[in-house]
């Protein structure tokens, strides 16, 4: 007997979600979160700026770079809006990011793979905020000798390309190929929703119907193949959360956004245009 193919939605970028990217007059930029961008090690922090850029494009009210002393100059000379917030080898990283008060915090682009990285991963994971998984930070937990603390926030979004989720999830991999079974079952084992990225972005979540987000409507979006664009689609999902999105709606609404950028920019794309041509795709 074959297979039966699991069931899926086909997201679409409703009247409703457009209203509620919007901003209300109002309301002050605290009203809009603190998202927290955890860098990578010095002379590599260009992965935590393409995320920064993205979770103030998209609308968080306040965005930190989380970085080491020795980086600072390097962040602070490339951010205006965007606040540096350093730590030193002394600092308790944990206390330290609590001190920051972010809504969400996003960690693993370019974050390295050594024992301090997988400390601070550590750190934020015990915090227990809603935290955007990208790049490193998943490798790192795929990696079973780690011993890193569950995602206990179940708003959390993971953000795996296929290499990264196939490391994830090698045994499933063996079994099949078809991207909704891959996405819920790394749902199921994290307990939170995954953003499975590719043409046909798969999201998934413990408790919900998986939503395929396509960029079959859009034209240009081979262009997002270039370094970077993941990072600022991790900016987008942390933005999101930290303006109070569910993860599931920030990881389908992000990755809608990200597919529109590149539809408005067009050929020559490169990640730093994302962020800056998301205004054009805002209605």
């Amino acid at each position: 007997m074959a297979t039966q193919k699991p069931q899926a939605d086909v997201f679409e970028m409703t009247d409703a979600r457009w209203q509620a990217l919007n901003k209300s007059g109002d309301a002050h930029k605290h009203r809009y979160g603190h998202a927290a961008i955890v860098s990578g090690p010095v002379g590599q922090g260009g992965a935590a700026r393409l995320a920064a850029r993205g979770a103030i494009r998209i609308g968080a009210g306040v965005v930190s770079v989380v970085c080491d002393q020795d980086a600072v100059a390097e962040h602070a000379g490339q951010l205006n809006a965007i606040m540096v917030k350093p730590y030193s080898a002394n600092t308790n990283f944990q206390e330290h990011l609590a001190a920051i008060k972010p809504q969400a915090i996003c960690i693993g682009p370019n974050l390295g793979l050594n024992i301090a990285s997988k400390k601070l991963l550590a750190d934020v994971l015990t915090l227990g905020l809603p935290t955007c998984l990208d790049a490193d930070a998943i490798t790192l937990l795929a990696d079973k000798s780690a011993s890193l603390p569950n995602i206990s926030n179940p708003q959390s979004v993971l953000t795996p390309h296929e290499g990264e989720l196939r490391r994830f999830i090698p045994e499933m991999f063996a079994a099949t190929s078809c991207r909704v079974s891959l996405a819920q079952e790394a749902a199921r084992k994290v307990g939170c929703t995954v953003l499975f990225k590719g043409p046909e972005t798969v999201i998934a979540a413990p408790d919900r119907m998986p939503m395929i987000v396509s960029s079959k409507p859009f034209r240009n979006t081979s262009w997002l193949a270039t370094a970077g664009s993941g990072d600022v689609l991790a900016g987008f999902v942390t933005g999101l959360l930290a303006r109070g999105f569910d993860g599931f709606e920030a990881a389908a609404i992000a990755a809608d956004l990200h597919f529109r950028c590149a539809d408005a920019f067009g050929p020559g794309l490169v990640a730093e245009d994302i962020p800056e041509i998301l205004p054009r795709v805002f209605r």
